[in-house]
């Protein structure tokens, strides 16, 4: 592409669209996202076990309320291959407001939801449903974030263009983390000493949820200007539609999903041990085995440390770039493999303390670590999922690994981090990163460099009878 290209972009039809409003529009829709999905995270630590699954143990509850929040991830393979399914038919844009409507329309549901106190078992049920819902949106929404960004960028900087969405996660992390923080300094709310008859756990929980909605309001509003991506009109000009994408994608693309898969694998075991996990295991009562720092300081730490995942995620794109996808996540992947290995000196109560001796500096040292980490891995990999598969199935492709990669690397972690914490010991916690990690190791080391791969290629020299017939 030209220099001039990365100011404009143009669609089948010729009609310019501006570099700025894409990028925009893959931002914006993901820090929504991303936003609904964190409010959930948090509120399944410091909320909803208290209002949806209250009981004698403190810890069971916990652990009920944690597997809710992974009912999301065995929705969002499910959200992808529906999502993915029309995105390489009928096109990216139609496919982004759709995922983006479902995810805001089941976070704000969630907010009118009665307790368990109110209409019993039905209660928790319908929080599944909802969150499950959630899943589906973001099982679509991350592909085609991604896409809108890839499919339009210029030669050698598509490290660099796909990063903004990625950008998102620390966005809606920060928005929506910020929004607890605020509202816990205006009810006086203290996780330690919660009351069921407090405001916050009345109704005062519920303002982020319900605030969702004017969010999406304005995510709708950009994503209604754009117009398709340039590679993707192409694609179905030449008459490369396929009838059923996901079959071509495990039919001549099998190797490439499990590879997309393990790729992803490091990245969403850190990110929700670094996110979930840390938040019940810092706030956590000291009888339990847990820190017992105070919500609302824990919460100003995680606000901190995410300052970094958003300043790394520009570096990664750039360094992407320059060095290679493979090569230079080969080198984070083994720092993240190192970083596990630190739980145990970071974390144990001993060396830590707990409650309010509880040493700040070493937990945010421990944070911030962790979260520059993230945004190293993070930020690549919305250019080499997608580079990894044609046009004409390149949604579903992408999505299908992303979003399986969630159920092994993020449904289970946040629960299996609690078990092991609670029974073998925090470092534990640390090995099991480690160990997943290698998984991920291995993948990019059997994986060949995708920088220089075109994104206008489709699947029809692999697949010719699948391709729909567009002309008489």
């Amino acid at each position: 592409m030209s220099a001039h290209s990365s100011e404009i972009t143009h669609s089948a039809d010729n009609a310019a669209v501006p570099r700025s409003r894409i990028v925009i529009a893959s931002m914006i829709g993901t820090t929504i996202e991303f936003y609904d999905f964190y409010i959930y995270a948090t509120a399944a630590v410091s909320v909803f076990p208290l209002l949806f699954f209250p009981g004698s143990d403190a810890g069971a509850a916990l652990l009920a309320s944690m597997a809710t929040f992974g009912v999301a991830f065995v929705a969002r393979p499910v959200g992808s291959i529906l999502f993915g399914h029309y995105g390489d038919r009928i096109g990216r844009k139609a496919t982004l407001v759709g995922s983006l409507l479902t995810m805001g329309i089941a976070t704000f549901l969630i907010g009118l939801l009665p307790t368990v106190m109110q209409i019993g078992l039905l209660a928790p049920v319908l929080l599944t449903v909802l969150r499950f819902c959630q899943g589906l949106g973001l099982g679509g929404e991350w592909s085609g974030a991604a896409l809108l960004v890839t499919e339009t960028a210029e030669e050698g900087k598509r490290a660099w263009a796909a990063m903004w969405p990625q950008l998102g996660a620390p966005f809606g992390f920060i928005l929506a983390n910020g929004f607890f923080l605020l509202l816990t300094v205006l009810f006086n709310y203290h996780s330690g000493q919660a009351q069921g008859d407090g405001g916050f756990l009345v109704w005062g929980w519920r303002i982020p949820f319900l605030a969702s909605i004017l969010m999406v309001a304005v995510g709708l509003y950009v994503r209604f200007k754009l117009e398709e991506t340039p590679v993707f009109a192409r694609a179905m000009a030449r008459g490369e539609k396929l009838k059923t994408p996901l079959a071509v994608v495990f039919k001549n693309h099998f190797k490439e999903l499990v590879l997309g898969t393990f790729i992803m694998l490091a990245t969403y075991v850190l990110f929700y041990l670094m996110t979930t996990w840390i938040l019940s295991y810092a706030i956590g009562k000291t009888a339990l085995g847990f820190l017992g720092i105070g919500y609302r300081k824990f919460l100003v730490l995680q606000l901190i440390s995410v300052l970094f995942f958003a300043g790394t995620i520009p570096l990664s794109g750039r360094l992407a770039d320059t060095y290679g996808r493979r090569r230079f996540l080969i080198t984070i992947t083994a720092a993240i493999i190192v970083f596990g290995l630190s739980f145990h000196f970071f974390l144990n109560p001993a060396n830590m303390g707990t409650g309010e001796s509880a040493n700040t500096v070493r937990m945010l040292s421990f944070l911030c670590v962790g979260m520059a980490l993230m945004g190293l891995t993070f930020g690549p990999m919305s250019a080499i999922l997608p580079e990894l598969f044609p046009t004409n199935v390149r949604y579903t492709g992408s999505g299908v690994s992303y979003n399986v990669s969630s159920i092994l690397g993020a449904a289970l972690t946040p629960f299996a981090a609690v078990w092991l914490a609670k029974s073998q010991g925090v470092g534990s916690v640390g090995l099991y990163l480690s160990g997943m990690s290698i998984f991920t190791l291995i993948a990019l080391w059997l994986c060949k460099e995708t920088g220089f791969t075109s994104m206008d290629t489709s699947a029809s020299t692999a697949a010719t009878v699948g391709i729909e017939t567009t002309s008489p």
